[in-house]
């Protein structure tokens, strides 16, 4: 039994809390994960996971011995990094998850660059508008955009979301363009719901540094932020979208911006990942990289967004932050 590859079976067998998905995001059957966790177990006489039909449970033991796997994993990890020729590029596979407008509209059409800069390192990128577990899904990193909720991840600020209320003209024209904040409520909206909770998000506006949120009606809710600008298109009611999502659409005069003096918080966009876990050559390029990109990005160029986050975080800095409009999908960072 090679005990190094048992270990960093049995630890992502823990983290992920399933012999499918570490088998999965080992690339191994499943057959072979079950037989060394076995044997493993057997070597060190102890069980170190309690398993049912329904449930896969860490023993004592187990615990133990994650909490010391972990730990012997990363020095390994930071001893073998320390002797690779300074020369060589970085190689290897990783798993990023990023909300599928971010990635159709800013990553996909330089991912190319990436690949010319970096050629042996392969991008597994999933587009997801749900939230998703880091380590449950064996990903090394995910960008999201919101504050961050879970103390066992790491955030790298890339850059910042701000949000734009707009509507179609049609829209407007039939009936009426809001005046203050107050009037939304006489007005329809298309509802945004988290696909998590099924909870409509209410409209939210930096008045004078504090956030303010008004609860919004309308006939039609949608989950999907490209079906949510969609929907304003189509004049089916006034939405808070992505600035980098509507931009192309305001500067045709396909939607108009209301309430112009009454901006939505800004929202950090961030690559995070897990605390406990190595940050690999890999994934640090592609950290250094995404911040690049997003920092060179017209639509992420704004310098009164820059200037009301940076007011508003100190201003709040001992708060603790809501529900965010997450990945522009509504969903929290982690």
């Amino acid at each position: 039994m090679d005990r190094l590859q048992a270990m960093k079976i049995f630890t992502r067998v823990v983290e992920t809390n399933s012999f499918t998905r570490a088998a999965d995001s080992l690339g191994l059957p499943r057959a072979n994960v079950s037989v060394i966790i076995q044997q493993l177990e057997t070597y060190l006489k102890v069980r170190l996971l309690q398993r049912t039909t329904r449930r896969l449970n860490v023993t004592p033991d187990g615990a133990i011995y994650y909490e010391r796997c972990v730990r012997v994993l990363a020095d390994i990890d930071d001893i073998e990094s320390s002797l690779e020729n300074r020369g060589m590029s970085p190689r290897g596979k990783i798993r990023v998850d990023l909300p599928s407008a971010l990635g159709r509209t800013v990553l996909m059409p330089r991912v190319h660059e990436f690949h010319t800069k970096y050629p042996d390192v392969d991008l597994m990128l999933g587009f997801s508008d749900k939230p998703v577990d880091l380590i449950q899904e064996g990903l090394d990193c995910v960008i999201r955009i919101g504050a961050l909720q879970d103390s066992s991840l790491v955030a790298r600020r890339i850059g910042l979301y701000q949000g734009v209320t707009v509507a179609s003209p049609q829209y407007l024209e039939q009936f009426g363009t809001p005046n203050s904040i107050e009037e939304l409520q006489t007005h329809t909206s298309v509802n945004y719901f988290w696909a998590r909770t099924g909870r409509f998000m209410e409209f939210t506006f930096d008045v004078d540094g504090n956030a303010v949120s008004i609860p919004v009606k309308g006939r039609i809710s949608v989950n999907d932020a490209e079906a949510y600008v969609a929907a304003a298109l189509e004049g089916l009611g006034i939405v808070q979208a992505a600035r980098f999502m509507a931009l192309p659409h305001l500067q045709s005069g396909a939607l108009v911006e209301v309430l112009e003096q009454w901006k939505p918080m800004p929202m950090p966009i961030s690559v995070v990942y897990p605390h406990n876990r190595h940050l690999s050559p890999t994934v640090r390029v592609f950290a250094d990289w995404v911040a690049e990109l997003f920092g060179a990005s017209d639509l992420f160029k704004d310098v009164d967004v820059r200037e009301r986050f940076l007011r508003h975080q100190a201003k709040h800095q001992s708060a603790e932050n809501a529900e965010t409009f997450g990945d522009a999908t509504g969903q929290p960072i982690a």
